[in-house]
């Protein structure tokens, strides 16, 4: 009996053991992002994208984009590790940002990049402009590696290739 129980005992930790080493946990904390642009952001980045004459794409949630190439394979979702190479800049043409084959998870970045680079796949390049409340909203933020700062309500333009998708 004690054999038995002993047994029974053993194969359920066992069970519970294996079952764990098995079980797929990205331990991943993020949620799809859902924002949609305030209509005066919208409205004041449609002034910019018009003012420029650009054929861009309109997204239902308020940014635009321009598809340079689509890439391959499936698009990042918000617990992808992306790999990208991309430039920030502000609507005067200021450089606020430039990195080369730099990693992150999507969900961890501002809103627009999160609903902007599922439209494309690994080897695909974009083109985002992002309205203030997908950005930084009226939150300023520093320059970096001697980069210009980005004011408070600032539309973002970004050149992104997304070299990967893990």
């Amino acid at each position: 009996m004690r054999k038995s129980l002993l047994f029974s005992w053993l194969s359920i930790v066992l069970f519970f053991f294996l079952e764990s080493c098995f079980k797929k946990d990205s331990g991943c904390n993020y949620q799809k992002n859902t924002s949609v642009a305030s209509a005066s952001d919208q409205q004041n980045l449609k002034k910019y994208i018009d003012s420029i004459g650009i054929d861009a794409t309109m997204d239902s949630d308020g940014f635009y984009y321009q598809i340079v190439s689509n890439g391959s394979g499936a698009p990042p979702d918000v617990c992808s590790v992306v790999t990208v190479t991309y430039t920030g800049q502000l609507t005067n043409g200021n450089v606020f940002d430039q990195e080369t084959d730099q990693l992150y998870t999507l969900g961890g970045l501002i809103a627009g990049w999160q609903q902007g680079l599922p439209l494309i796949a690994k080897s695909g390049e974009i083109k985002l402009y992002i309205p203030p409340s997908l950005g930084f909203g009226n939150t300023a933020q520093d320059g970096k590696n001697g980069n210009v700062a980005i004011p408070a309500n600032s539309i973002l333009i970004f050149d992104i290739d997304l070299i990967n998708v893990q």
